[in-house]
């Protein structure tokens, strides 16, 4: 079924995903920038005049999806709100394993009781990511995906450091070791008086850094070492009917916030073509990530 009309999508948050998140639905030919919603509406970052930039959805009217670019970690407490509203989410939530499968079960509760829609984790890793690792175990059932990611900056992690206790500001890099082995490379400026000590601790504790090897290194100026680039190589060895040795690969070099704003905003355009409930991207048909006639993209796609 096509989109009869425009959507109003808010943004809610303003960081570097809300920024890019802003540019892509502006691009969207299915889509409309309902406005920006941050915790101060006073600060517009820059946003032209016409944006509207508030502290609650509620002042644009009517909004009926909202792309969540928070952090991580206010999503459970994010996304509920706005389905309570019946207005659809989007996130890019990127805790994979099980507090993923558990947010899109709470998720899909809160949505069905309210007659809307949740894309959980729609980034590219989670995201994108996931449907490649999908598609290569259907293409060869027996075998092993590695998923190396960078190096490039890690926007999840470095958000987890930046909340920890003394720190002024951080930046994570992720550097691949091989075959699905990471080290991490944390960059901190602290506030006067913080223990550097304390912040290592603190930082290699974290669940987001606990499971990998992890550098903590205190610098004077994070922002001289910004760069919003990354990339993943995913790798597949396997067996496809009965043959071995079947080498699967990709490769991409990307800006890291922007691409998770274009898959979130695919993702919700995809939401309104599905029923009430929440869902992950591999749950998601992936020509309704896509704007057009169906029969079209068949017939230009396959």
């Amino acid at each position: 079924m096509e989109l009869s009309a425009k959507k109003r999508i808010a943004v809610v948050g303003y960081g570097n995903i809300g920024a890019y998140a802003v540019e892509a639905l502006r691009e969207a030919p299915d889509l409309e920038l309902a406005g920006v919603v941050r915790r101060n509406p006073a600060e517009r970052g820059g946003l032209p005049v016409e944006i509207p930039v508030v502290g609650d959805a509620a002042e644009l009217g009517r909004v009926d999806g909202a792309l969540l670019c928070g952090p991580t970690r206010s999503i459970p407490e994010t996304a509920p709100r706005y389905l309570e509203r019946g207005i659809h989410t989007v996130d890019s939530y990127d805790i994979h394993g099980a507090p993923l499968a558990e947010l899109r079960a709470s998720l899909d509760a809160v949505a069905k009781r309210h007659g809307a829609v949740a894309v959980v984790s729609a980034g590219w890793d989670p995201g994108t990511d996931s449907l490649l690792r999908t598609l290569f175990e259907a293409m060869a059932p027996r075998g092993i995906t590695y998923t190396n990611f960078g190096p490039g900056m890690s926007m999840g992690h470095s958000v987890a450091v930046r909340a920890i206790a003394g720190v002024k500001d951080a930046i994570s890099i992720t550097v691949p070791v091989g075959q699905g082995i990471h080290r991490r490379m944390v960059y901190v400026e602290l506030e006067e008086g913080a223990d550097f000590a304390e912040v290592e601790r603190a930082v290699r504790n974290d669940p987001y850094f606990a499971k990998d090897e992890t550098h903590v290194i205190q610098t004077p100026d994070v922002r001289a070492l910004f760069d919003a680039g990354h990339g993943v190589r995913m790798e597949r060895k396997g067996a496809s009917s009965g043959a071995y040795n079947q080498m699967l690969t990709f490769d991409m070099r990307i800006n890291n916030p922007a691409l998770t704003a274009q898959v979130m905003v695919a993702a919700m355009r995809a939401s309104f073509r599905q029923k009430p409930g929440a869902y992950t991207l591999i749950e998601v048909p992936v020509i309704d990530l896509l704007p057009g006639d169906r029969d079209a993209l068949i017939r230009r796609l396959v």
